[in-house]
């Protein structure tokens, strides 16, 4: 069976809502873990944003897999490992997502647990990760 035709408009649709949760975490992360501590507006927009770019990216990743008739994955995590497989984002990049998305399950599910200390790093130091996961998936359109 010949797989279904990506559909860009929806893909890209997905990426510009990526990119403005990306900018939003940018813009309103304190300058330290203290100051993150204190701003719970901040707290607020950083996890929902964060959220919100994990479940597009395994949004995204669940229509690439499907236009390509891969193996639909049994949990979101999994979403980044068939990727992987399909040789469309490395190994390294899906380990990253992966975790990304242990993230969110924090996030969503156990609220009273965040470590504030794993949002700022994620907000200082990976967002890149999802930069990457754009690039590669544009490549691949």
């Amino acid at each position: 069976m010949a797989g279904k035709i990506v559909d860009r408009a929806v893909v890209e649709k997905k990426i510009e809502s990526l990119r403005k949760c990306l900018l939003r975490v940018e813009q309103r992360c304190p300058g330290s873990v203290g100051a993150l501590l204190r701003d719970i507006d901040a707290q607020d927009v950083l996890v929902l944003n964060l959220s919100r770019a994990v479940q597009l990216c395994v949004d995204i990743s669940l229509h690439v897999l499907s236009s390509r008739d891969l193996p639909v994955p049994e949990t979101m995590g999994q979403a980044f490992a068939e990727l992987s497989s399909a040789g469309i984002i490395d190994d390294d990049l899906a380990e990253k997502m992966r975790k990304a998305v242990g993230f969110r399950n924090v996030a969503v599910h156990n609220c009273d647990e965040i470590n504030w200390a794993i949002v700022y790093s994620i907000a200082q130091g990976r967002l890149v990760d999802f930069r990457q996961f754009v690039s590669r998936i544009l490549e691949v359109l």
